[in-house]
C-alpha cells in the first residue's frame, strides 16, 4: 500500500558549544540525551543527525562545532518555537535555527 501526503517539516540546528566559552562543554551523548527528554516531554515524534558545520559571528570570527539537526514532523508551529527555546536554554546557546518546508510524505507499507 502506498500513501502520499503533504507535510510540514520542521528542522532545529542546535549547535553544541557553550555560548560563553565557545568549546563544547559535555560529551555529545550528553546532548543527544536532553534531546531525546525534551521531544519526549512535548510528546512529538522526531529523528536528529549529529553533524559539524561552520559559521561567521557577527564580529567576523569563525566557528566550527557539532550540532544537532532535530527534525519534527506534522508539529505545532507553537510547539516547535517551544521545543527551539528550551533547547536554546538548556544547551546554552546564543541563538538556534528553525527552517519550516513543505516537503511530501510516501509511506509504503506492506500489503499483508
Amino acid at each position: 500500500m502506498l500513501m502520499n501526503d503533504q507535510t510540514t517539516q520542521y528542522n532545529i540546528y542546535i549547535g553544541l558549544n557553550d555560548a560563553d566559552t565557545g568549546a563544547q562543554k559535555f560529551n555529545t551523548e550528553k546532548y543527544v540525551s536532553i534531546l531525546r527528554r525534551v521531544c519526549q516531554s512535548y510528546h512529538v515524534a522526531f529523528s536528529f543527525h549529529l553533524m559539524t558545520g561552520g559559521y561567521v559571528h557577527d564580529d567576523g570570527r569563525y566557528t566550527e562545532e557539532n550540532t544537532l539537526q532535530l527534525m519534527l514532523l506534522n508539529a505545532e508551529e507553537a510547539t516547535v518555537t517551544e521545543i527551539a527555546k528550551d533547547l536554546c536554554a538548556f544547551f546554552h546557546q546564543e541563538s538556534v535555527m528553525v527552517t519550516k518546508s513543505v516537503c511530501s510524505v510516501i509511506l509504503i507499507r506492506d500489503s499483508i
